[in-house]
């Protein structure tokens, strides 16, 4: 096997958390000077710096728009990948997910990390400008039944945009098809989870945006990459390819990260690093290649530690082996179901007076604000039964719901319930997985009868017990739960 690890960038995730690099930006000299060089592009773009509050901390400014936070998330990424070699690793390669692939080309040296800011900026306000009304939704199954599924309604924008684990999939559609599609998909017993993204991509609807980026994107030096870069979208390594075409024909096209990784490891790749905050990627990876060891330095609680464990083989902090799954768990014992058919034969779109499905694809309005994302809204699958019960009409006791839910997660992680800690973060902490958490949370919602806590995006990806045991409480007195 390969012991060169491939290093992974996430894609669009939520904007990292204050002080998220302070330690590495501590002992890392290269982390200093990397993130220096990102302030100052940022700065010339008429954008604040990112090393104040990824170094020293801060909330995210209320109604800044995208472009900070895509600089935010690749300056995360090549920090980490500048800590990890200024540790002794060298990458076997680089892989990005969707605009990751942006960070992986300037981590391997193919495009100066200045120009990947200007590159990503360029494409945010490309997106921006277009406002296309669009959502990605997450759907649990593989990437042969998405596609049915988005063919179901017969519109040209509505398309299987990743395949990213053999049970996960996202679709990116017109925002008026989707509460259908989620109809349609729970119908067949699919679980959905609506993507929190600033822009939705990988849809033939963008192709405005892909031009615009095309005829007016900075044209920046490439080439002489140091290590390899495979990309998702292309289906091979990056070799002699310009850039603004590979961001801009990203944009409308699909993203197979499930082969990328799975040729990878075929070709003896065993041992995967993410390079962002939390497991996302790394996550698929271990749905996609069962054994195979990853690690997000990030989310352990000595990112340093992790970091020379990889060179050096020493145990991190919480005992386990540097490359081995730290923060992405095992599949659980209650799964979200994960049918082996097709759709019953009995569920079909919606009638054509109920959605429009246009012929041509409508031009754009002028840009508008971009719209808050969607609260996540799906049908939670069916699971097990569980032995706890609701309490009877009355006021519920917050210990007595609290114990409740601890046995749910517990039974979900295989932990014994009392090592849950109530302010754990259910995705940080605990690796429940956003399409895992609305499976949950609907099964919270049936235990005690509060169908609305489904629709509860508070409770989602920053949820923990203690604010879902809140929400029960604060539901009132109803029945008791089947």
């Amino acid at each position: 096997m390969n012991t060169n690890p491939v290093l992974v960038m996430p894609g669009t995730v939520p904007a990292p958390r204050g002080g998220i690099l302070h330690d590495l930006h501590a002992r890392h000299d290269g982390v200093r000077e990397v993130l220096a060089r990102i302030d100052a592009a940022a700065r010339g773009l008429d954008l604040p710096a990112v090393s104040p509050r990824l170094v020293e901390g801060g909330e995210v400014a209320p109604g800044r728009g995208p472009d900070l936070q895509y600089v935010e998330i690749f300056a995360v990424s090549i920090a980490t990948h500048r800590a990890l070699v200024g540790t002794g690793v060298e990458p076997g390669a680089l892989v990005g997910q969707s605009v990751g692939e942006l960070w992986a080309l300037a981590a391997a040296g193919y495009i100066s990390v200045e120009d990947t800011v200007r590159l990503a900026v360029a494409r945010s306000r490309a997106l921006t400008r277009q406002d296309w009304q669009g959502t990605m939704l997450a759907v649990g199954v593989d990437g042969r039944r998405a596609e049915h599924l988005a063919g179901l309604f017969g519109h040209p924008d509505l398309v299987l945009a990743c395949e990213n684990a053999p049970h996960q999939s996202v679709l990116s559609g017109p925002t008026a098809l989707t509460a259908d599609i989620e109809r349609v998909a729970a119908a067949a017993g699919w679980p959905t989870n609506r993507l929190d993204v600033p822009h939705p991509t990988h849809s033939p609807a963008l192709a405005r945006s892909a031009r615009e980026l095309r005829a007016g994107a900075p044209r920046v030096p490439y080439g002489g990459g140091r290590v390899r870069v495979c990309s998702p979208w292309l289906g091979r390594d990056v070799a002699d390819d310009d850039p603004v075409e590979l961001m801009a024909g990203a944009l409308t096209a699909r993203v197979r990260i499930l082969d990328t990784i799975r040729e990878l490891h075929a070709s003896g790749a065993d041992v995967f690093v993410e390079c962002g905050e939390r497991a996302v990627v790394a996550k698929m990876i271990q749905a996609s290649v069962p054994g195979v060891r990853c690690t997000v330095p990030l989310a352990e609680r000595d990112a340093p530690a992790v970091l020379a464990g990889l060179t050096t083989g020493t145990p991190s902090r919480n005992g386990a082996h540097p490359g081995a799954p730290v923060v992405v768990r095992p599949e659980p014992t209650v799964a979200v179901p994960t049918p082996a058919t097709d759709p019953p034969a009995a569920v079909r779109p919606p009638s054509p007076a109920a959605v429009a499905t246009p012929a041509a694809r409508p031009e754009p309005v002028e840009p508008a604000p971009a719209p808050s994302a969607p609260a996540p809204s799906a049908p939670a699958p069916s699971a097990p039964a569980l032995s706890g019960r609701a309490p009877s009409a009355g006021a519920r006791d917050y210990d007595a719901v609290l114990a409740q839910l601890r046995d749910l997660y517990g039974g979900y992680l295989g932990y014994p319930p009392d090592l849950l800690g109530e302010d754990d973060s259910l995705e940080a902490d605990l690796g429940v997985e956003s399409l895992k958490q609305v499976a949950l949370l609907g099964q919270v919602a049936d235990l005690f009868n509060l169908p609305d806590l489904r629709s509860n995006a508070s409770l989602l990806g920053f949820g923990s017990l203690r604010r879902i045991a809140d929400a029960v409480v604060a539901g009132g007195a109803v029945g008791e739960a089947a």
